[in-house]
């Protein structure tokens, strides 16, 4: 065990003994999500680095406190990548902060998310011990899948000191097309195309001065992709012009996202839904950004509205959840998790307690009480 997981795994031991909370944290670019943040901060930042890469395996492993852009910037030199294009939020995102929040870019919707490529995490639970589940393969599992357990699970189960990944080769054809129309019409494109077989991997519908545009990404093959851009009709956009477009719209960077500056009262929702749902009708300032071919609905909205909210997405099929609080970009955490039904929150607090029995990792932040 080298110095920094050394002295981390003392931190946690003492903070176990005298049940001080931890707060973890890497590149803190994730602090506006969440209920609460409390307890001493453990920076993951001194566990970094790339500790294995076998390219032709597709195959990586990094340190949790790795910077995030480092990784991808290595994996861009041979021609590789993340595939779910996870959000970086700032300069700071580690590896670590991209699997324990587990949030996913544009691309999700057809390729898949975060826990889809974890293939082996390190952690130290909350007995300060020393864990490792998975591997560097796919099929390596036997029992519970712990390893993807960790994606999204928010630091509260255990602190990341390692994670292996899959990784993909860069696709080698792209093409963004744009087509005017309003929510009903792109939903409605978007729904046909996904029947058929188009190399389709990312959408974004937005409306900007009272005009409704939807953008397009397509991946795959060049025939495959040229033969889509014939079909699919609209115009065709320059790749490089629109590259730092679906990066912005990945990390929330848009015009839509920053008009939230502006009212100070609105609160930034996710509605997670069925890709078939219609238009909603939501109690909402501005018309949504609507992502991962109609299954993603970003909305802007006063925490009032919330039970309006809630039942549109759930009369679909659907949840709703505050991503960002009201007045909260990107300085404080004070968004809310979905409720869960007192089921499944019987099994969170099961879970809670075998990885973490003391309560000492990022209390609150998922849930009151853990």
């Amino acid at each position: 065990m080298d110095q920094a997981l050394a002295q981390i795994t003392e931190r946690v031991r003492a903070a176990v003994a005298d049940q001080t909370p931890l707060r973890i944290r890497g590149g803190g670019t994730k602090d506006f999500h969440g209920r609460v943040l409390q307890g001493e901060v453990m920076d993951t930042r001194r566990l970094a680095g790339i500790t294995s890469y076998e390219p032709s395996e597709l195959v990586v492993t990094a340190r949790a406190g790795t910077p995030l852009a480092e990784l991808e910037a290595v994996l861009a030199e041979k021609g590789q990548c993340l595939p779910f294009e996870p959000p970086h939020f700032g300069p700071g995102a580690t590896v670590g902060g991209m699997v324990a929040a587990g949030l996913s870019g544009p691309a999700r919707a057809s390729v898949g998310a975060v826990r889809d490529y974890v293939l082996g995490v390190s952690l130290i639970n909350g007995k300060a011990e020393a864990l490792t589940f998975g591997g560097q393969v796919m099929k390596n599992v036997a029992g519970y899948d712990v390893s993807r357990l960790m994606a999204g699970a928010w630091g509260t189960l255990g602190l990341l000191t390692e994670v292996s990944l899959k990784v993909l080769p860069v696709a080698p054809a792209e093409a963004t097309l744009r087509f005017e129309c309003n929510q009903a019409d792109a939903l409605r494109k978007l729904h046909a195309w996904g029947g058929q077989p188009l190399p389709l991997n990312a959408s974004c519908w937005v409306q900007d001065g009272g005009v409704g545009t939807l953008y397009v990404r397509l991946r795959g093959a060049v025939a495959a992709v040229q033969a889509a851009c014939k079909t699919m009709g609209g115009t065709l956009l320059d790749n490089a012009a629109t590259a730092p477009d679906w990066s912005a719209c990945r990390d929330h960077t848009l015009p839509w996202f920053a008009q939230r500056a502006q009212q100070p009262d609105l609160a930034l929702w996710r509605l997670s839904l069925p890709a078939t749902a219609p238009v909603l009708a939501l109690p909402a300032a501005t018309q949504p950004l609507v992502e991962w071919h109609g299954a993603l609905r970003w909305v802007q909205a006063p925490a009032s509205a919330g039970d309006a909210l809630r039942a549109a997405a759930e009369a679909v099929g659907g949840s709703a959840s505050i991503f960002v609080a009201a007045g909260a970009y990107p300085e404080s955490a004070s968004g809310q998790f979905d409720p869960k039904s007192a089921a499944l929150a019987q099994i969170h607090a099961r879970v809670k307690q075998a990885f973490d029995p003391a309560g000492i990792f990022n209390p609150g932040r998922l849930a009151a009480g853990w």
